[in-house]
């Protein structure tokens, strides 16, 4: 692969392009599912495919696949690619790298001469993140199986839209049980990806080889008190629902930390406070919980001891508790087959890597249960990620570029 070159002027080029699609002035980014924006993006993409001599085309979700056909197209593909939607708000690398990243290294296979036995095919996700519909890897879970088209079709957004009506408005036809890809679909899939975290940075390491990626439990807790005016509702008889929600607030911080796992984390991330005034004693309180582990007996633990929490503080206040699941994912380890063929990659090139755990998740998680598949991290600066300080320096890209195009070469050898 002494050969292979990587247009890196191009590819930052494309990248900036990208990001001025967007309903957020630069340098922010926001590319929710479906809006104009994201149905910009997609353009955009299927242009540079189509230029690049791919064949493509787009479920009735909107996963947007482009394949380069190999010798032998009886074999399962070798598949790459990551996200272009982008939370509020957000930077211009996050999901993108892996998409422009991964039709930057077909590209410079196809003009090193490289003709691969198995074809290889891009895949850009629909709604990696859950902004619109409140539940992220929309596109992976549909591919995967792990969400049935009935609960795809009748997702809704915050203004009460089907998922259903929303994607045929968009332009997005078909039956979405079609969506579904054959177990034997790939023989193998790659993800490249900014770190999203200090670790490669801080040890000036240019690859991170994920070996797990950990996948969340999100709960969402209605706490009903007792409402009335600040100065008439005397201490010793209020059942004040903010205060409960502190209380437990700070038994999520405590599941996770009482667990013994290194990667064990919990976040209290969403806080709605009813009636939200200064001299009213809150009567209804909404949190958001988010809790991930790779190890999945210690996520579920921190679960148990936060709904066991929940518990005592509702009774001991006489505040109502409703605890719902937003979703229960299990972690993902990546498949030694695609971690090896990583690492080679790496040796060839003679860059060094560190094989490491995602905390963050992705649509590799989701994949991971059905295909053989591995992540490539390259980093960013200061570990900054969902802001728009977001940063990863073409130098870094065009390494993680140059793995990735070595790694789909030895799979679809």
């Amino acid at each position: 692969m002494n050969n292979i070159e990587i247009p890196i002027d191009r590819l930052t080029a494309e990248l900036e392009e990208l990001s001025r699609l967007s309903d957020a002035p630069a340098p922010a980014v926001t590319r929710v599912l479906y809006t104009k924006a994201d149905l910009q993006a997609r353009r955009f993409l299927k242009q540079l495919c189509l230029e690049a001599g791919l064949h493509v085309r787009e479920d009735a979700i909107g996963n947007f696949f482009a394949r380069w056909p190999g010798t032998d197209e009886s074999l399962p593909a070798v598949g790459t690619g990551s996200h272009t939607d982008a939370i509020p708000h957000s930077g211009m690398y996050d999901g993108t790298v892996g998409v422009l990243g991964g039709l930057e290294a077909l590209r410079a296979l196809k003009a090193s001469g490289f003709l691969p036995r198995r074809s290889i095919e891009l895949l850009m996700f629909t709604s990696e993140e859950p902004t619109r519909f409140g539940i992220g890897c929309v596109g992976s879970r549909g591919l995967s199986g792990a969400i049935t088209s009935d609960k795809l079709a009748n997702l809704r957004d915050s203004e009460g839209q089907r998922l259903d009506d929303v994607r045929r408005g968009a332009g997005f036809s078909g039956d979405l049980a079609t969506v579904v890809l054959p177990g034997d679909h790939y023989s193998a899939f790659v993800e490249l990806h900014i770190e999203q975290g200090p670790i490669l940075e801080r040890e000036n390491l240019p690859i991170g080889v994920v070996t797990a990626i950990a996948a969340p439990a999100a709960l969402v807790v209605k706490l009903e008190g007792e409402g009335g005016h600040a100065g008439a509702v005397l201490m010793p008889v209020r059942k004040d629902a903010l205060c409960a929600a502190a209380e437990i607030v700070l038994a999520v911080e405590a599941a996770a930390r009482g667990t013994g796992s290194p990667d064990a984390v919990a976040t209290t991330g969403v806080c709605n406070v009813h009636p939200g005034a200064i001299n009213s004693v809150p009567s209804q309180v909404e949190l958001r919980i988010d809790v991930r582990d790779i190890s999945l007996a210690a996520r579920d633990a921190s679960v148990a001891a936060i709904r066991q929490s929940i518990a005592e503080v509702s009774t001991r206040r006489g505040v109502k508790a409703l605890v719902e699941t937003l979703s229960v994912d299990p972690p993902a380890t990546m498949a030694p087959t695609v971690v090896t063929a990583i690492e080679s990659a790496c040796r060839r090139l003679a860059l060094p890597f560190k094989s490491m755990v995602s905390r963050a998740y992705h649509d590799s998680l989701f994949m991971a249960h059905v295909f053989p598949t591995g992540m490539i991290f390259i980093p960013c600066r200061g570990g900054v990620s969902h802001r728009p300080d977001e940063y990863a320096s073409p130098a870094a890209i065009e390494k993680g570029v140059k793995v990735l195009a070595e790694a789909l070469r030895i799979l679809a050898e």
